[in-house]
C-alpha cells in the first residue's frame, strides 16, 4: 500500500475525532463516483491498521440507462478488493431527490442490521457541505441547515451498543482534493450523467453558483462554508440542549391539546422560545411550520389576555389563559 499525505490527514482525522473505533463493522456506500471511491480506497487501506470489517453497499435507483453497469462496475470493485457486497435495485423510480434518498438509507440500514455492520459511511466532502449549506440558506433553513452534514448522526433512532451509525470521514477534503487522489491511485471512477442535469438545484449549485462564488468571491469557498457549517454544528448542539430543558419547564399536554407556561417562556431568549415553539408545533401540525406560524406562537409569550392567533394548518389556535398559551383545535 502506498501512504500518501491523503492518508495521514484521515488516519489522524480519526484518531483524534473517534468517529470509527478499531475493530468495528463498516458498511461502505459506494456510488462508483469519485467521493466515495476515495473514500472506499483510504478505509481499505487504513483497515489493516483499525481492523475494521469493511463490506460495500450499492443503491442502483434505475434512473439512468446505465445504472445496471454502474452496479456491475461497483461489484467488480468489491470482488477486486475482496470484499462482501451488498447491491440493491429499486423496484419503482423515486419521483424526487428527497424520496430516493429515504429509499437509499432505508436499505443501508436494512443491510446493517441484517449483517451486523454499525456504521454505515458515506463519501460526503467539505464540497457537499458548503453546497448543503447555500442549499439550505436559500430554502430559509436558519441555523439547522447552516450546520449541514455532520461528521456523525444516528441512521436510526436507536441507542446504546446496537446503534448504526452514518459516518462522514471525508469532511475535511474538497472534491478537488478526491479527484487528484483517484487519479494518483488509479482508480477507475464512473461518470454520473445525472449530475450534470441542471433541473436539480443542488445540481445548478455545483455547476454555475460555486463557480461563480469562487472565482468572484472565495476561491476558497468549500472549505469556508464548510468550516462555517462545523461552527454551527456545535451552536446548535448547544442550543438543542437548552431547548431540551425550556421544553420540558414550560409544555404540558392538554385533554384537547398542549399549554406552555407563559412566564418562563416570555422570559427566555427569543432563540428559545422559536426553537421551543417549533419543536411544538412540528408535534401537532400536519406539515412542517414555516416562520410566519412560529413567530404567531411566540408573539402570544407576552401578549395581552384573551389575545389569539388565526387557525394554523389543521384547524389549531393559540390563545392566551392568564398564564398559559393554549393551543387547541
Amino acid at each position: 500500500m502506498s501512504w500518501s499525505p491523503t492518508h495521514a490527514r484521515i488516519h489522524t482525522l480519526l484518531k483524534s475525532k473517534v468517529l470509527l473505533p478499531k475493530d468495528t463493522a463498516i458498511l461502505m456506500a459506494v456510488s462508483g463516483g469519485q467521493d466515495s471511491l476515495c473514500m472506499a480506497k483510504l478505509l481499505l487501506d487504513l483497515g489493516e491498521r483499525w481492523g475494521w470489517r469493511l463490506a460495500i453497499v450499492h443503491c442502483d435507483h434505475g434512473w439512468r440507462p446505465d445504472s445496471a453497469e454502474n452496479a456491475a462496475h461497483v461489484m467488480g470493485l468489491a470482488q477486486q478488493w475482496q470484499l462482501p457486497y451488498f447491491g440493491e435495485t429499486a423496484q419503482a423510480l423515486r419521483a424526487t431527490e428527497a424520496a430516493a434518498r429515504n429509499w437509499r438509507y432505508g436499505v443501508f440500514a436494512d443491510v446493517a442490521r441484517r449483517h451486523g455492520y454499525h456504521h454505515v459511511v458515506t463519501g460526503h466532502t467539505a464540497t457537499d457541505r458548503a453546497e448543503t449549506v447555500l442549499y439550505n440558506l436559500l430554502r430559509g433553513s436558519g441555523a439547522d441547515g447552516i450546520q449541514a452534514l455532520s461528521w456523525q448522526r444516528p441512521l436510526v433512532n436507536e441507542q446504546g451498543s446496537g446503534a448504526i451509525w452514518v459516518t462522514r470521514p471525508l469532511l475535511q477534503l474538497t472534491r478537488q482534493e478526491t479527484g487528484l487522489f483517484c487519479h494518483d491511485f488509479g482508480l477507475s471512477v464512473w461518470h454520473d450523467s445525472s449530475n450534470e442535469d441542471l433541473y436539480y438545484r443542488r445540481n445548478r449549485i455545483r455547476q454555475e453558483l460555486m463557480p461563480y462564488l469562487r472565482s468572484h468571491f472565495n476561491p476558497n469557498v468549500e472549505t469556508t462554508l464548510a468550516q462555517t457549517a462545523e461552527i454551527f454544528t456545535a451552536e446548535v448542539s448547544y442550543l438543542e440542549a437548552q431547548t431540551d430543558q425550556l421544553y420540558a419547564d414550560v409544555v404540558a399536554p392538554l385533554e384537547d391539546g398542549w399549554c406552555i407556561h407563559r412566564p418562563w417562556f416570555g422570559a427566555a431568549p427569543l432563540a428559545l422560545q422559536r426553537r421551543v415553539a417549533r419543536r411544538l408545533l412540528q408535534t401537532v401540525l400536519p406539515q412542517q411550520p414555516n416562520f410566519e406560524h412560529i413567530e404567531k406562537l411566540v408573539a402570544l409569550g407576552n401578549a395581552p389576555h384573551r389575545s389569539q392567533t388565526d387557525p394554523f394548518p389543521g384547524g389549531w389556535i393559540a390563545r392566551v389563559e392568564h398564564d398559559q398559551i393554549r393551543l387547541q383545535r
